[in-house]
């Protein structure tokens, strides 16, 4: 028997829990927490008699003294947190004092300012290593399989990565002038943020959606996609031994980026605080509010995506590339459990990855990003959970 704690009930957390309850041998409790308990009611609901044990809660993820009382009565072995990325201090906070292990799927990020790094979750590792538990960094997709698939490549496929380019792209087709396929405040931060990549141990910036390639995707066709900073870059580049480059881009389409660029130009994006009507407002959050939720999205989005990694470097002294990736359907998922693909690629690495923790193939104490486990359970993870991946050997490179 093992008890699972779900901090969230958006659309990446939906999934998660879908995928929980069908592999409920496993799973066999689970408790849904977020702020708004009536989400994770109506969710339980719908899920009912699947053969797991389903409660809810209500929970404000900011609050380490809410998340410590919730953690103490429900004793769960592990706390899956896909909240937000503002609230992963807090929940490893109340881990630590509740004496749970963790895992999430985006790397922390402070509110006020558009930065993405691991240096506040790696300052935990002492903590969770003398506490005796688990925390697993960035099991989403990407982060995520992107590092779970380096792993691989660095296992099975090469004797030395000298580069990697993740891609990410997303053909679906939602039908709205402008969304986003996962929270907007995220989304629009990391875009509009600037670009970043790591040449030989360094970090070489460059300007938002300066940098772009067209490739064509297989599943997809060919798309225009832009190099962007992603937090797996950091982590990839520390555990990935011999890199000499890694780069992450991005599918987007032009209606996007005018749309995004407008709203930039008046101030729309912004993350500073301004007063309306007397009161004080982000800009950003407001712009949210109006844009449609992501989770809402499923029924209407047609198309494809399609999420890998291209390596090249040597094996047995000879050059070699090699290309891991998932295509994935936005009608598929969501007939299965209710979601579009952007959803459905981020919730069920969670899931398998809690999985491997509560089978004790990823457990030891300390902080870990996911590519400094064994990745061959992962892998046979993806291919039985909804995210089968395949091999390119001889893959178009980007430039």
């Amino acid at each position: 028997m093992s008890r699972a704690l779900v901090i969230g009930c958006g659309g990446v957390a939906s999934v998660a829990i879908h995928k929980c309850v069908q592999n409920s041998e496993i799973f066999t409790d689970l408790c849904i927490a977020s702020r708004t308990k009536s989400k994770c009611d109506a969710l339980a609901e719908k899920l009912a008699g699947r053969g797991c044990n389903i409660t809810t809660a209500k929970v404000d993820a900011d609050s380490v003294p809410e998340l410590v009382a919730l953690m103490k009565s429900y004793k769960p072995d592990i706390v899956l947190n896909l909240a937000l990325p503002y609230q992963d201090l807090s929940i490893m906070d109340a881990c630590l004092e509740a004496g749970v292990s963790y895992l999430d799927t985006a790397n922390y990020e402070p509110e006020d300012t558009a930065k993405f790094e691991y240096k506040w979750q790696w300052a935990y590792r002492e903590k969770f290593e003398k506490a005796g538990l688990t925390a697993i960094l960035g099991c989403g997709f990407d982060p995520g399989v992107t590092g779970v698939f380096s792993a691989y490549a660095q296992k099975h496929e090469f004797d030395e990565i000298s580069y990697i380019d993740i891609l990410d792209c997303n053909g679906g087709d939602h039908g709205y002038p402008f969304a986003t396929n996962f929270n907007p405040e995220i989304n629009i931060r990391e875009v509009s943020a600037k670009g970043s990549y790591i040449e030989n141990g360094k970090w070489v910036e460059t300007e938002p959606m300066e940098i772009k390639r067209t490739y064509n995707f297989k599943g997809v066709g060919e798309k225009d996609m832009y190099l962007l900073h992603h937090e797996e870059l950091e982590s990839l580049a520390l555990n990935i031994k011999g890199i000499k480059r890694i780069r992450f881009f991005m599918t987007f389409g032009q209606s996007y980026l005018t749309h995004l660029k407008c709203l930039e130009n008046v101030g729309m994006t912004s993350i500073e605080p301004i007063d309306f009507e007397g009161k004080q407002i982000v800009p950003l959050q407001f712009l949210k509010a109006v844009l449609p939720d992501p989770a809402s999205l499923g029924p209407r989005t047609v198309g494809k995506t399609n999420i890998g990694c291209i390596f090249q470097g040597k094996k047995d002294g000879k050059e070699k590339h090699y290309y891991l990736y998932n295509i994935c359907d936005h009608q598929e998922c969501y007939r299965e459990v209710g979601s579009q693909a952007v959803s459905y690629t981020t919730g069920v690495p969670a899931m398998i990855g809690a999985e491997l923790f509560l089978r004790g193939l990823w457990k030891k104490p300390g902080v870990y990003n996911v590519e400094e486990f064994d990745p061959d359970p992962f892998m046979e993870g993806l291919n039985k959970w909804g995210l089968p991946w395949q091999e390119d050997r001889d893959p178009v490179l980007v430039d």
